[in-house]
């Protein structure tokens, strides 16, 4: 399932500042500059009812972060307080339109109700016009992107294909009490980190960066991806119902078991007791018991351990390419993923 953080899986959960990506200067013109082009893409003349439903997410609000970070990796190589081109703002929007679109995907697998705090289009439109609606946005996508010259277009394509991938991975895996880093890793680069890559390096492109220097931002996103993804793994267990907005522990109920899972499996003073409840699928009954086990365990700590990992190599990634405010805001804002948990984690 693509993570999904712009709403109801917010990672803001904690006591935390406001992302350092939104404090950029030129941070809100370019969110108005992302959500006029995202609505103006997906309107079709003469046909409102198709409109409304390609429409019915992104109205329902969201942070942006992929847009926004293709901004910043553009903007690190302009002036302080210069705008990046409309070019680059497309080629964010080109990446949300793909984020949606898996989105509506996912929620007729999952026959899921809610998607950022209203009804899912599936809920509402039924599975058949969901999965068109996903189709229709996928395709607005490439044709922004073919647009943009055949780089982007060859990206797009090819991070389509890993998103795809990531999420088959998974499914081989459901219900897999043997589920294995090995396993999970190529994943999650799929189905979550591909994406954020796909962001940074169509900044680095169309900013018209050398080769060099779209690499490193390319490998800023996918890092960044990464740890994105094990602290969304890590607030499925430590967050509430409330903060997170749907049922804690649901990857567990659904048969994703995700690092923290993994670690407390391989222990062997948590890991019967869980695998016990996870054997044969967990019930609803049983899931704060489950959730209880694996926050005591050493799996939450360890999995962030992971993550600071992979924060700390995107920060890296940073280093040569700029040192303007764009740059450090993208630093600043990787270290944010870990500030958002971290007041969240059990401690003993």
């Amino acid at each position: 399932m693509p993570v999904e953080p712009l709403g109801s899986r917010s990672l803001t959960v904690g006591a935390v500042d406001p992302n350092p990506l939104s404090q950029l200067s030129t941070a809100p013109h370019d969110a108005e500059r992302v959500e006029s082009c995202l609505l103006e893409t997906v309107r079709i003349e003469g046909d409102d009812y198709l409109t409304e439903i390609a429409s019915h997410l992104i109205k329902a609000g969201g942070k942006r972060q992929r847009p926004l970070l293709t901004a910043a990796a553009a903007a690190t190589g302009l002036p302080d307080g210069v705008p990046v081109s409309d070019d680059v703002i497309r080629g964010g929007v080109a990446v949300e339109l793909v984020q949606v679109g898996s989105l509506y995907h996912d929620d007729v697998m999952d026959e899921a109700q809610i998607r950022r705090q209203v009804s899912s289009v599936n809920a509402r439109w039924g599975n058949l016009r969901a999965i068109l609606a996903g189709d229709f946005l996928l395709a607005k996508a490439s044709e922004i992107a073919a647009s943009l010259g055949t780089d982007v277009a060859g990206l797009l394509a090819t991070t389509i294909g890993e998103l795809c991938k990531g999420q088959v991975a998974e499914l081989q895996t459901l219900y897999d009490l043997e589920r294995t880093e090995q396993q999970y890793f190529p994943s999650i680069a799929g189905k979550t980190a591909s994406l954020f890559a796909a962001a940074t390096r169509i900044g680095g492109i169309v900013g018209g960066f050398e080769r060099p220097i779209v690499d490193r931002l390319t490998e800023f996103g996918r890092q960044y991806g990464m740890a994105f993804q094990v602290i969304d793994d890590i607030l499925d267990v430590v967050a509430t119902d409330e903060q997170l907005g749907k049922p804690a522990g649901k990857d567990m109920l659904e048969g994703v078991y995700s690092l923290p899972v993994i670690h407390t499996l391989a222990t062997s003073e948590h890991g019967p007791q869980l695998k016990e409840l996870l054997d044969g699928g967990l019930s609803s009954d049983d899931r704060l018991d489950a959730i209880a086990i694996v926050r005591d365990g050493p799996g939450v700590d360890s999995a962030y351990a992971v993550a600071e990992g992979f924060v700390a190599e995107a920060r890296t990634q940073l280093d040569g390419v700029s040192a303007n405010a764009a740059a450090v805001a993208m630093a600043d804002t990787a270290q944010h993923l870990l500030d958002s948990v971290r007041e969240l984690r059990p401690t003993g």
